[in-house]
């Protein structure tokens, strides 16, 4: 027999072998999907972890078996009793991870699953929706200048491209209140309707007593994620004050020297940190600011982005930032900011020898958490009073 026959025969067979594995494989997908009657699936600029922790812990206060699931900082799952299980990765990040957990998640038989988009580009956006998760709940946080790079320069383009996660026969609940319109022509090609949420439900002394400091409109876009599924409003206010927030989440510590550390790190495009910084600024004990950004040399448009937002909007009285190749830019503004540059090079001890050395400062991270940030958090940990 020819060879050339024989190989195309062999190629053939393969292809067929792989075509039966992936119906097997399909078929199974649908049947782990089939178990769980509730599918939450979470996209959005920002504060997509916060809300899906939130709305897992509503739901789970009415007594449904609730299981989440979250990239963040770290990706975890939230079990059923509200408890973090981390993911340890073998390999880099892959919307693949999601196809794992769905079965995992079909087997313990739960009422509701809720998971955080783990895909930036467009394209992966929309097989996580309508090729693995198939929400039967699509949640959209807010539209912000963010990941630019794959999602696109203007808010509508970013919009357009995380409406990629809106289902089919569905509904959409968000929380952005600028740029709704491309999301109403998403939803409405694929017979959505869209509801937005309003963080004037949320009260000012629930706030207030919250465990963390947490943006309102994430809490009143999982109370009214909760309430799509029946839960009473009291039921899930009263479960999301029980939340373990995410590794990222923002919070205040009190330093030597009566220094204030503020981690807005997680909050890591301009629009996001201005409004934490609105947020948390009545809280703060110190009148002497000092901003600290820990850039990403790959993320160069996102330093820019954030100097130019703090120097513009803010005018701290001091400004540390960690990164290279910014020198230029800093002289183009007039401020009266005292500004003060750290190579990437510098060490661990270093910056936080810097922000100790201040007296009586309130200090807000900002920048990169994932990393570098990550260490430096555990490391300033120690000197927390």
């Amino acid at each position: 027999m020819d060879i050339s026959i024989i190989s195309i025969t062999s190629l053939i067979v393969i292809i067929a072998i792989l075509i039966i594995f992936a119906i097997i494989e399909i078929k199974f997908h649908l049947i782990s999907l089939s178990q769980i009657p509730i599918r939450i699936h979470v996209n959005g600029a920002r504060g997509k972890s916060s809300v899906v922790r939130l709305i897992a812990a509503g739901l789970r206060e009415s007594g449904l078996k609730t299981f989440a699931k979250t990239t963040g900082t770290t990706p975890r799952i939230i079990n059923e009793n509200g408890e973090d299980v981390e993911l340890h990765r073998l390999r880099s990040a892959s919307i693949g991870e999601q196809i794992k957990l769905i079965r995992y998640f079909g087997k313990q038989k739960p009422d509701a699953v809720v998971m955080e988009c783990m895909a930036v580009n467009p394209q992966y956006q929309w097989i996580s929706e309508h090729r693995i998760i198939r929400s039967t709940l699509s949640v959209i946080t807010n539209i912000r200048k963010d990941h630019i790079d794959e999602m696109g320069v203007t808010n509508e383009d970013i919009a357009y491209s995380l409406s990629n996660t809106i289902s089919y026969n569905s509904k959409v609940i968000t929380a952005e209140k600028i740029m709704v319109k491309p999301l109403e022509n998403i939803a409405k090609t694929r017979q959505s309707s869209i509801e937005i949420s309003n963080e004037k439900d949320i009260d000012s002394l629930y706030l207030e007593n919250f465990p963390y400091i947490e943006h309102p409109e994430n809490i009143s876009l999982a109370l009214k994620v909760c309430q799509e599924y029946g839960v009473p409003k009291t039921v899930a206010l009263k479960g999301m004050s029980k939340t373990k927030p995410d590794p990222g989440a923002l919070f205040i510590w009190d330093l030597k020297k009566t220094n204030q550390f503020v981690s807005a790190f997680a909050a890591n495009d301009p629009d996001s940190t201005f409004k934490t910084w609105n947020l948390i600024k009545k809280r703060l004990k110190n009148k002497k600011i000092c901003f600290f950004l820990n850039a990403r040399n790959d993320r160069r448009y996102r330093t820019v982005q954030l100097i130019n937002m703090v120097l513009h909007k803010i005018n701290p009285d001091l400004f540390i930032i960690r990164a290279d190749g910014v020198d230029n830019l800093i002289n183009q503004y007039n401020s009266n900011t005292i500004i003060k540059l750290l190579s990437m090079k510098s060490n661990q001890n270093e910056v936080i020898s810097n922000l100790l050395k201040l007296n009586k400062y309130s200090i807000i991270g900002i920048g990169n958490m994932v990393g570098w940030g990550d260490v430096f958090l555990n490391n300033l940990q120690k000197y927390k009073i």
